[in-house]
């Protein structure tokens, strides 16, 4: 079982906590906490050696913590989610074999593209592909069109496998905080098309990936995860872009891990992570 609290922070709430599962007779196997003390803000982890659902462990909680507190029990956590794609493979191929493998820690339950290119690969692995393209109609139409194949399959998370259409605000507000990116790191000195050959034609010494939840700023969201590497001046353009494509892959490999395992919290524009 795992258990998240996000709450104002006082004194003895650790104590209160541990008091109250072991009331229930839960065995704490793990607690991480973090205090914010700018914000005045308490986040908690805890793995409890229990896998039979309480609901009334929540509110037993949510009495005992400060008003307002955030209180999610969530025995063994599987997640559902629905990936984005438009036309590179290499971020969606890892999450399709991850899941074929049942390493992923979540179920993908289907692949929204854009173009109809990664339709094959889909097939390959029994996923359902659902092509809806962006140039039929408004922009409002296809993201309506959009937002009813995804709720179809109600997915805790969207993922954004290298999706390369700029979302509304509209389109965020429906899934807040369940959105997650990758994009290059170049962002902003290298915004636009072709970042990793105006890098190379820069002659930049690292480059990376980040992964983040989408908001209404784009590529400002909160960060989950970031990864550089080094680069030098034997890498051709083809090179750069290879080595950049693998970053991004680990990179929102790692993110996806941390979130399906709810290990991230959320507090304005950043996060706190319990690695």
């Amino acid at each position: 079982m795992i258990i998240v609290i996000q709450c104002k922070d006082q004194v003895g709430l650790v104590a209160y906590i541990a008091a109250i599962l072991a009331k229930q007779h839960l065995n704490i196997v793990s607690m991480r906490e973090h205090v914010d003390q700018n914000a005045g803000l308490f986040f908690m982890r805890l793995e409890v050696d229990d896998n039979q659902e309480d609901a009334n462990l929540e509110q037993l909680l949510k009495r005992l913590l400060p008003e307002g507190a955030i209180v999610l029990v969530n025995p063994l956590p599987h997640k559902k989610v629905v990936v984005l794609v438009t036309k590179e493979y290499h971020c969606l191929a890892d999450i399709l074999i991850r899941n074929f493998f049942k390493t992923l820690g979540a179920t993908v339950q289907c692949v929204i593209g854009n173009h109809p290119t990664l339709q094959n690969i889909c097939e390959r692995f029994d996923m359902p592909f659902h092509h809806i393209s962006h140039e039929e109609g408004t922009k409002e139409e296809f993201e309506l069109k959009v937002i009813d194949a995804i709720e179809q399959y109600a997915p805790d998370y969207v993922v954004l496998a290298k999706y390369m259409r700029i979302l509304s605000p509209a389109f965020v507000a429906r899934f807040p905080m369940r959105i997650i990116n990758i994009h290059h790191s170049f962002l902003p000195a290298f915004i636009g098309a072709n970042p990793y050959k105006r890098a190379f034609e820069r002659g930049v010494k690292l480059i990376g990936a980040t992964a983040h939840f989408v908001s209404d700023d784009l590529d400002e969201g909160p960060i989950i995860a970031q990864q550089t590497i080094p680069v030098n001046h034997t890498f051709t353009a083809a090179s750069m872009v290879k080595a950049g494509q693998e970053i991004e892959t680990s990179v929102l490999a790692k993110a996806l891990k941390l979130v399906f395992e709810d290990r991230v919290f959320v507090s304005k524009n950043k996060t706190v992570i319990f690695e």
